[in-house]
């Protein structure tokens, strides 16, 4: 049987997904304004996933993730003001503002870096894990992959040493149909993603990404198994980005996806959908909905105008910031 989730870890998902919700929306305001030169892919539509994940983890558990890493840096806890200034390019950026979106990186939150080349951060993942285990760490490490990672090959050999090694990683596989435009069915046989994973050995779960408290109650379940020794886990997460592939826009106009599709996982909003589910059980409050809006908002406008007023960054790239020690 289930086990209920404490009213306080509920009102902590909500929040998470408010917070990167308006913080992204953010970003599709002030990117026409041009000073964000570095192209974003936004999560919105898909937060669920990052915050019911990252909310099943301890702190000294690792975090990897791809181009698309916004949820995922944001809701293990990294810096906002260094968050902007990063997309903005500036010296304050949490990768000094030579790295842009899809290279954020925070070590104080161990979130190990997002690369944006499909399936290259799978490998550093499971590299990573397996440190962890040589070391006889208990921690557990967690990668986002989309679901055409599942296409590359590295992605098979990664998970087959991590089965084989039994090594304490968790493949999050945010599967939202579509590699840039082509969908699931265009590229991939019909066949469950996660049976891929299944194949290797791995204990798998599937489960609704567009909710946050079954994404939070199945990567609790995951997490478990691989803190009990018991080796890998895959966890594949049905959802849909409602922006362009890749900038602040909507993209429905140009034929790849119908509006109808888009209307439909509209209606599936994992915000919406969770708030409206805590205010049926008395949990959320319409007042207290005010004042988280109120918090995130003022949160957002001190971390632009810190990354607006830091400096961009002077000289040449130092070989420190661009090998490993």
């Amino acid at each position: 049987m289930t086990q209920p989730i404490d009213a306080q870890i509920l009102l902590s998902l909500y929040f998470q997904i408010l917070r990167i919700r308006r913080i992204e929306e953010k970003i599709v305001e002030l990117y026409p304004q041009q000073e964000m030169r570095c192209p974003v892919h936004l999560s919105i539509g898909q937060e669920a996933i990052a915050v019911g994940v990252c909310q099943s983890l301890e702190a000294s558990d690792y975090v990897l993730s791809n181009h698309r890493a916004h949820g995922h840096y944001l809701a293990r806890g990294g810096d906002l003001k260094r968050f902007f200034a990063e997309i903005y390019g500036k010296e304050s950026g949490c990768s000094k503002g030579r790295g842009g979106s899809m290279h954020l990186i925070d070590l104080s939150v161990n979130f190990f870096g997002s690369t944006p080349i499909v399936g290259s951060s799978t490998p550093v993942a499971t590299g990573v894990a397996f440190a962890e285990r040589y070391l006889r760490q208990k921690t557990v490490t967690v990668i986002f992959i989309g679901d055409a990672v599942v296409e590359e090959g590295v992605f098979h050999e990664s998970i087959n040493f991590a089965v084989l090694r039994q090594l304490p990683i968790l493949y999050v596989c945010e599967n939202n149909l579509y590699s840039v435009y082509t969908h699931l069915r265009d590229r991939q046989p019909r066949r469950e993603i996660s049976s891929l994973a299944q194949a290797h050995g791995a204990f798998t779960l599937t489960d609704d990404g567009n909710d946050a408290v079954k994404v939070y109650a199945s990567s609790k379940r995951a997490v478990e198994h691989i803190r009990q020794g018991k080796g890998p886990a895959f966890l594949e997460l049905s959802t849909y980005r409602w922006r362009e592939h890749c900038g602040p826009n909507y993209d429905n106009d140009i034929g790849y996806r119908t509006t109808k599709e888009y209307e439909d996982w509209r209606k599936q909003d994992p915000l919406e959908n969770l708030q409206g589910s805590l205010l049926s059980q008395g949990v959320l409050t319409h007042g207290k909905i005010d004042q988280m809006e109120k918090t995130a908002r003022l949160e957002i406008d001190e971390a632009v105008k810190f990354a607006k007023s830091s400096a961009f960054p002077k000289g040449p790239v130092q070989e420190s910031d661009v090998y490993a020690n």
